[in-house]
């Protein structure tokens, strides 16, 4: 279910970014937000990451403890980083919880 819902997020934060793009200037942090939910998704999918909650978690502390997270386009660094780390903790408190991977239609 972990890997339904990390695909399907990843799926739409690409659109998401997409329509960043489009909207211009003002939607610079939409875009860095998306772009980290994005990464954060790529990061997660992982062989063997998704298939147990403490191997998920396990690789969830470990992400949250990088000093920094490097991605090519985004407009701001620190915007998209201090985004990453927010995207970390929402889903690490999902996995500790072992709930709202079932919500594929909308983020928690």
């Amino acid at each position: 279910m972990v890997r339904k819902w990390l695909a399907r997020r990843l799926d739409v934060s690409k659109l998401d970014q997409a329509a960043a793009d489009r909207r211009g200037y003002e939607a610079r942090d939409d875009y860095d937000k998306a772009a980290a939910e994005e990464w954060v998704c790529n990061a997660l999918q992982v062989p063997d990451c998704t298939d147990e909650q403490a191997l998920l978690a396990q690789r969830l502390k470990a992400l949250i403890g990088q000093e920094e997270y490097h991605a090519t386009g985004v407009y701001d660094d620190a915007r998209f980083e201090r985004h990453v780390r927010s995207h970390l903790r929402k889903v690490a408190k999902m996995a500790k919880a072992n709930e709202g991977f079932e919500k594929t239609l909308h983020h928690p």
